[in-house]
């Protein structure tokens, strides 16, 4: 599969500058379909919202104006792809990164090593090194891991470097995004036996280990949890000053974790009601004596991106009527296998990319996937739909599109920004559809007769 181009200018970079103001999901998708970016050809793609983006790093910027030292950092996993990230380092924003890949990644958008920072709770010895060559700032995830570092820094290193720790305030309503529970697999346990003792000693001993990083949890997360745990990291920050007698701890990294509204357009909570909270459970957190990282990342981009798909045929079963399209499980991972904590907003388009006028009945939205409980939507009150009508999946511009589970070998879809232009709405390509051929290529097609002769070849080098 081939991507359309589009034919509107690019909304990003480049001569033609895009408009202030933010084009509507319904105009986008018009005008997609019109464009041939989603159809019989492309039978589903992904949307970011130019304008959307900026704005909602404006509205973190404005939230924490009054902050003396802040260093805002994107979170990569959130939306791995490279413009999107180039875009985010236009703005002025950071880059959290996790891995090899994101590191590079953020590399190659853009960001300035010293704006970069690495957590990850299972890094090599050659992640280390080559973050501490480069400058990049790094959170070690266990007093293991800060023997590591002493073995690897150079001498005159210019990374931040720092310890993170685990609050153990309790999980939220999703265990799995709860990372500050007892026996979560990230950090230093504070709470445990003999820890806190240990934390502070590490420090002592490591002049050079100037920073503490904490992160709660993310969706399902109160922000009363959150603040509390941020709140005991920056307790934990005071008495290390306190036991080696200067400020060492100079910097607080507070991790991302703002949960997102699915139910509708509102955002809740806002980045506003976040640091009050903040304050609230700790009021010098923010004040100035310490230098605070954030690393946001589906609170910046969710709300900014959306799914549209084509529904390729309709069916009753059991007296249920289902809508089978080409977003699934592949592209809605979380929400399918875990329909309760992940629920998506849908909506139904006509064949021409205008919003669908006809009847609501109560039907399933499915995906392309060869298992049953690939169902993006169970039960849900829509306008009825019918082939070649077009669904959209809303508030899917973290975690959906950008990294999509290759179940079945489906193929990436393309993913294109959007904003508004004099001319109406331009998109840019800011991923190509993945095609048939390269899903072969990726599983091994250069190395087919490997297995052929087992035992014959040369062992990998």
């Amino acid at each position: 599969m081939s991507s359309p181009s589009p034919s509107s200018a690019p909304v990003a970079g480049g001569a033609a500058a895009p408009c202030t103001s933010r084009v509507s999901v319904a105009e986008a998708v018009r005008e997609a379909v019109a464009q041939g970016l989603v159809g019989a050809g492309e039978p589903a793609a992904g949307f970011v919202d130019v304008q959307g983006v900026r704005d909602t790093v404006d509205d973190l910027h404005r939230a924490f104006a009054h902050v003396p030292r802040v260093l805002h950092t994107f979170a990569a996993k959130a939306c791995s792809l490279v413009p999107v990230l180039r875009l985010l380092a236009e703005t002025g924003m950071g880059c959290e990164v996790a891995s090899p890949g994101e590191l590079r990644v953020a590399l190659d958008a853009g960001f300035p090593c010293d704006r970069i920072v690495l957590d990850s709770p299972a890094k090599t010895r050659q992640e280390i090194a080559e973050a501490l060559a480069l400058g990049v700032s790094l959170n070690a995830d266990n007093l293991d891991e800060l023997r590591r570092v002493d073995a690897l820094r150079p001498p005159h290193s210019t990374s931040v470097l720092g310890l993170r720790v685990n609050p153990q305030v309790g999980g939220g309503a999703i265990g799995a995004m709860s990372t500050a529970t007892a026996g979560s697999k990230f950090g230093v346990a504070l709470r445990d036996p003999g820890a806190r003792r240990q934390v502070v000693e590490a420090f002592a001993a490591r002049p050079w280990l100037t920073r503490l990083h904490a992160h709660v949890g993310s969706q399902g997360c109160p922000l009363e949890l959150i603040a509390a745990g941020l709140a005991a990291a920056h307790h934990l920050a005071e008495e290390i000053n306190a036991r080696v007698g200067r400020r060492q701890v100079t910097s607080l990294d507070l991790g991302g974790g703002l949960p997102v509204n699915f139910a509708d357009d509102t955002v809740s909570p806002t980045y506003p009601e976040y640091v009050a909270a903040l304050e609230a459970a700790e009021p010098a957190l923010l004040d100035g004596r310490y230098a605070v990282v954030t690393e946001f990342g589906r609170s910046l981009l969710a709300k900014n991106g959306f799914i549209a798909a084509r529904v390729e045929y309709v069916k009753e079963a059991g007296g249920r009527r289902i809508a089978l399209t080409h977003a699934g499980a592949h592209l809605a991972t979380r929400t399918v296998f875990m329909p309760e904590s992940w629920p998506l907003r849908v909506s139904a388009f006509a064949p021409d990319g205008r919003p669908k006028q006809a009847p609501p009945v109560r039907q399933d939205v499915a995906g392309p996937c060869c298992f049953a409980g690939d169902v993006v939507a169970h039960d849900r009150e829509l306008p009825e739909l019918s082939e070649d009508d077009v669904v959209v999946l809303h508030d899917t511009g973290a975690y959906y599109f950008s990294t999509p589970w290759s179940y079945n070998s489906f193929p990436r879809p393309a993913v294109y920004g959007y904003a508004a232009h004099r001319d109406g709405v331009g998109f840019a390509v800011v991923r190509s559809a993945q095609s048939v051929q390269e899903i072969s290529r990726e599983s091994g097609l250069d190395q087919a007769d490997a297995l052929l002769a087992t035992g014959t070849a040369p062992s990998p080098t």
